[in-house]
């Protein structure tokens, strides 16, 4: 059995996979657009470019994710993607980079359970968290 967690995003899915590529190294390896697919006539006009469903390998986990239409489309809340990164700076680094035009939560910095965490929404709307945990 596998757990993937699965995003949707306000139309701008495909950005984001390209975002999060450059910074914290995933690789896109599913891009299914709805032009063409047997959603197309459910969806809106201009949505034939968006993503119907996409999946990216973060070191060898997989975020699945769509782009949401408007009308079923919610901001993202209740939940959280986690990266376990064992450099600090490496962690610190790709905190952020996630939160490079988003918001933090919780600034990146030491704490009684890891050398560093922090909390932020990234610029897509989509929350992260980002340890480097303590040394077992």
């Amino acid at each position: 059995m596998k757990i993937n967690p699965y995003v949707h995003f306000a139309g701008n899915c495909e950005e984001a996979f390209a975002y999060y590529g450059k910074v914290i190294g995933a690789k896109t390896s599913v891009i299914m657009k709805v032009g063409g697919s047997p959603a197309e006539e459910h969806m809106p006009k201009d949505w034939k470019d968006k993503v119907l469903h996409g999946e990216v390998t973060i070191d060898g986990h997989v975020l699945m994710a769509t782009d949401a239409p408007p009308s079923f489309y919610s901001k993202p809340q209740g939940f959280s993607v986690t990266l376990h990164v064992d450099d600090v700076a490496d962690a610190e680094r790709k905190f952020n980079a996630l939160a490079d035009g988003g918001s933090v939560g919780m600034p990146f910095s030491a704490t009684f359970f890891a050398k560093g965490f922090g909390m932020c929404v990234d610029k897509f709307g989509i929350p992260w968290q980002v340890i480097s945990p303590m040394e077992m």
